[in-house]
């Protein structure tokens, strides 16, 4: 594997968690809330979801371990707040493969037009 491969490679498998985390539909909602009206409460995360607030808590906590939300505590309740950085590094990774995708795409391109 050529060096390039290989650290982009790296790049992947770090990114991964934060993928798996988004591969449910609730998380992803959680997110999405979270992107547009910033930092919430169980209570608010909960309500008008369809789902319990010990669910919410439990996808909250499985993002939380992927490093795209953390929790503070204000009072007696926890705050839920998106982490951007870790997003953003998503968004590097999917940007990286969809630029590995359009060089592969251009050799074979050139490729085929080169065997005419």
């Amino acid at each position: 594997m050529s060096r390039s491969h290989s650290n982009a490679a790296v790049k992947l498998s770090d990114a991964a968690p934060i993928f798996a985390a988004l591969g449910d539909e609730t998380r992803v909602g959680l997110v999405a809330r979270l992107c547009v009206d910033g930092p919430l409460s169980i209570t608010r995360l909960s309500r008008g979801s369809g789902v319990t607030r010990q669910a919410v808590t439990k996808q909250l906590r499985t993002l939380g371990k992927a490093g795209l939300v953390k929790e503070t505590r204000r009072g007696r309740e926890t705050i839920w707040e998106l982490e951007p950085k870790r997003l953003e590094k998503a968004k590097r990774c999917l940007d990286q493969i969809s630029d590995d995708w359009d060089a592969a795409i251009g050799r074979l391109k050139a490729f085929v037009e080169e065997e005419r």
